[in-house]
């Protein structure tokens, strides 16, 4: 199911298609694809704007990379340069020339209303007004809730429950998934570069994926990653109206309460507790087996079977020595 794809890209182009300022030596290499440090091929084009992906970057297998002339050394040797001044704006406009109906969501126009009798998905109870797009697979023994629509080539496993007014697109489920009503997956993130003038809108070539026993409460929120996926791995329960923005991994066994919400490109580890209205910056790790309290804002990474609460989020004996000042 991992290889399922829901953008192409219009590739290959060469790199003198993607930016202007290219040398002669290297503006006709080929450009496959674009992706991130650690996902990119020899065909492909990535980024790196930030020393927290210096090893990422030192590692990366891509024939060209957008970045800063500062970040440049941290790159291998046979990685083409290509040295911009603002590396999320640059990226974004390579990403949508590569990709360009990936900016916005655009409402699948092959979705057909699917009765609870469909030849095609024999084992699978449908709820009334139910659209499905082409290519979709669905698993025995799932039910499909009321006015739910299920976007081309969405996959979901066996003996999932997808509640009512869910919406899927972009997203590959695992078995035993539950998602409750309400839910909204794969759809694209917030993902803005600000200009001066105008904001740039940044396309979202990546999914969700979730995996085998995960369960999402009502109305929560995953979007589909900007380059890369979202991800939530097994065993995970997300209580209702939990926000998980673009590029997130939630790893294996979590437990997270209301409202808890997630900024793009954060990485939780396993086994990890997180209050209700909790919240986690952007591009943060946070370690395996770590509680966070109710209300607590994450604004740095923390290490493997830390306790935190508050804002910002300290060691918890902290917090109640403060509390009690």
């Amino acid at each position: 199911m991992s290889e399922i794809i829901f953008f192409e890209p219009k590739g290959p182009l060469f790199l003198k298609d993607l930016f202007e300022d290219i040398s002669k030596d290297n503006y006709k290499t080929k450009i496959f694809d674009i992706k991130t440090l650690e996902n990119a091929s020899s065909k492909d084009l990535t980024f790196f704007n930030s020393t927290r992906y210096n090893e990422q970057a030192s590692k990366t297998k891509a024939v060209a990379c957008i970045t800063k002339e500062s970040l440049g050394d941290y790159l291998p040797k046979k990685c083409i340069k290509v040295f911009v001044k603002n590396v999320l704006f640059s990226t974004a406009k390579a990403t949508k020339k590569l990709y360009p109906s990936a900016d916005l969501d655009y409402s699948d126009s092959s979705v057909r209303e699917v009765s609870g009798t469909s030849p095609k998905y024999k084992s699978v109870t449908f709820g009334k007004n139910i659209l499905i797009g082409k290519g979709v697979k669905i698993g025995s023994k799932t039910s499909i809730g009321h006015n739910t629509i299920i976007e081309k080539k969405v996959s979901i496993g066996n003996n999932c429950l997808i509640g009512s007014n869910v919406t899927l697109r972009n997203t590959i489920i695992g078995n035993n998934v539950v998602i409750q009503d309400g839910c909204k997956i794969g759809i694209k993130g917030f993902g803005f570069i600000p200009m001066q003038d105008k904001n740039f809108r940044f396309p979202h070539i990546g999914r969700v994926i979730l995996s085998d026993n995960v369960e999402l409460g009502a109305n929560c929120t995953i979007d589909r990653g900007s380059i890369g996926d979202t991800y939530i791995g097994e065993n995970t329960f997300l209580d209702n109206q939990v926000h998980m923005a673009h590029n997130v991994k939630l790893g294996k066994n979590c437990m997270i309460a209301g409202q808890v919400g997630f900024a793009g490109s954060s990485t939780i580890g396993n086994n990890v507790s997180i209050g209700g209205q909790a919240g986690v910056s952007g591009h943060l790790k946070v370690g395996n087996n770590v509680k966070i309290g109710g209300g607590s804002g994450v604004i740095k990474n923390i290490e493997d079977n830390a306790i935190v609460m508050g804002y910002p989020a300290v060691p918890f004996k902290d917090f109640i020595k403060n509390w009690k000042k």
